[in-house]
């Protein structure tokens, strides 16, 4: 008997509503993928922070167990992939596990192995090839993807720098980035040599630099998925980049805004063109499923350039997977399941792509992710719980009811907060405090926080208590910048 091939929408859904085969999403938080288990029978989160106090049905945090300290969402992973606890859970399911992550690597690979499981990804090596920004930029010329103008080259020196930006004639003002990073962690903004002083160390013997004019730009966002059957492209997102009452990293990523006219239907229709350019070029190197895209679009032109990838789901992808189009029809993270499921499907994707380019198929909702801001460290003795909160008459902001569905925010007068740290957890410059995603943008038109965003994220931050260190009780070490989580 041939294989029923799944031919619309709604076959994919019921697909994975009857879904028997258990799926694990391995995290730091559950934040990237929050909701999917709604869609998806048998999916599970196993997470090392509890957002929800045990609250939450579907995920599974097991108790705290001595480890090293870690550098990396990859270190938490491997942790929770040897935890007796999970490896219980995970034996005690029928079937054969199947994990998605955040962040792995070669070491990951092999725990899952051991565990009897696939990565519905693709290789940890793979990943961190295209990663590479330097690459990034070799990818989108092949694929017709333009970045801004830009060169690449080891830099040895200051004279150096101005000699390679002077031979690509780059001007005096420029942006450097190193291979990899997140988030603005090595993302450098040099005008003199007293800037490039600043940050020589993280620069110079780091391999190839990427050495770009700088512009003036908004940044955005793009998520897409690589298929058999063609790249399906969400919406393009703005970013929230660098405000001081979100992050103390200059240039780093703070969250996102998605709705309907943040941008001209002409650019709009040109990133989600050249973003389907990309996805079509990343399948020739080996590459298929979930990524997402960072745009640069010049203020006085209207170019789009390209900014980096991330070959993986991000931060933003919460926002993609809950983005009306995605209740229309499915979340993109669905397709990805189904690229890696092995089911054979047929799709018109050049019609779903056009079926979501349609505003009507975009609600407005915004994200922020709060870090602490202040160069200090301390133990939180208070911390709001997830849930919904209320802003009162007077700007005040209060907990309301607990729940996880981002979705149950009725009006602008309402926003669900995910907490990050919780009481007795160290409090440090860059440590994240939780997301709290509204309704509505939290920018102007100029792409400045609305005076309502700042009530809401003062409104948040208050909420934490903290006592000071012990007197003998030395700091934490930290990895330097502290690692994203998300």
């Amino acid at each position: 008997m041939p294989k029923k091939v799944l031919k619309n929408i709604s076959e994919i859904r019921r697909y994975f509503h009857r879904n028997e085969t258990p799926i694990y999403f391995v995290s730091a938080t559950n934040f990237n993928l929050l909701g999917l288990d709604e869609w998806v029978k048998n999916f599970k989160y196993i997470n090392y922070i509890d957002c929800f106090d045990g609250r939450h049905p579907n995920v599974l945090v097991p108790s705290e167990q001595p480890h090293a300290e870690f550098q990396s969402i990859e270190d938490i992973n491997n942790y929770l992939l040897q935890h007796k606890e999970v490896t219980d859970f995970v034996g005690d399911r029928p079937g054969k596990p199947h994990f998605v992550f955040l962040m792995f690597d070669e070491e990951t690979e092999k725990l899952a192995k051991r565990l009897g499981a696939k990565v519905w990804f693709p290789k940890a090596r793979l990943r961190n090839r295209v990663d590479n920004k330097i690459e990034t930029v070799r990818i989108g010329d092949k694929a017709g993807v333009p970045s801004v103008p830009n060169t690449l080259s080891v830099i040895k020196d200051w004279d150096h720098l101005c000699k390679v930006a002077e031979k690509a004639k780059l001007g005096t003002d420029w942006v450097l980035q190193s291979a990899y990073g997140d988030s603005g962690h090595t993302t450098f903004f040099i005008k003199s040599e007293a800037d490039f002083r600043r940050h020589e160390h993280e620069i110079v013997g780091q391999g190839e630099i990427k050495v770009m004019k700088r512009i003036v730009c908004r940044g955005s966002a793009i998520e897409a998925c690589a298929t058999s059957q063609g790249t399906i492209v969400g919406p393009l997102m703005t970013e929230l980049v660098g405000f001081k009452e979100l992050t103390p990293y200059r240039g780093g990523w703070c969250g996102n805004e998605i709705f309907s006219t943040a941008f001209s239907q002409e650019i709009r229709d040109k990133a989600r063109q050249l973003t389907f350019q990309f996805g079509e070029q990343l399948k020739k190197e080996g590459y298929r499923g979930y990524f997402e895209l960072d745009f640069l679009i010049e203020e006085s032109t209207g170019e789009i350039y390209l900014g980096e990838l991330n070959p993986r789901i991000t931060g933003a992808s919460s926002m993609t997977n809950h983005a009306a189009f995605a209740h229309a029809d499915a979340p993109l993270f669905l397709f990805h399941l189904l690229e890696f499921s092995g089911k054979e499907f047929e799709l018109d994707v050049e019609e779903l792509n056009a079926r979501w380019s349609d505003p009507d198929m975009i609600d407005s909702w915004s994200q922020m992710v709060i870090k602490h801001t202040e160069d200090t460290v301390d133990i939180l003795t208070e911390a709001p719980e997830s849930g919904i909160y209320k802003m009162l008459d007077d700007g005040s902001v209060v907990f309301d009811r607990f729940d996880y569905h981002r979705r149950a925010v009725e009006s602008d007068r309402e926003a669900f907060f995910l907490r990050i740290l919780k009481p007795g957890d160290y409090r440090y410059e860059g440590a994240d405090l939780g997301i709290l995603v509204t309704r509505g943008r939290s920018m102007n038109n100029r792409f400045r926080l609305t005076p309502r965003s700042k009530q809401w994220i003062d409104g948040i931050k208050s909420s934490f208590s903290a006592k000071p260190l012990p007197a003998a009780e030395p700091a934490p070490e930290l990895s330097d910048p502290a690692f994203k989580i998300m």
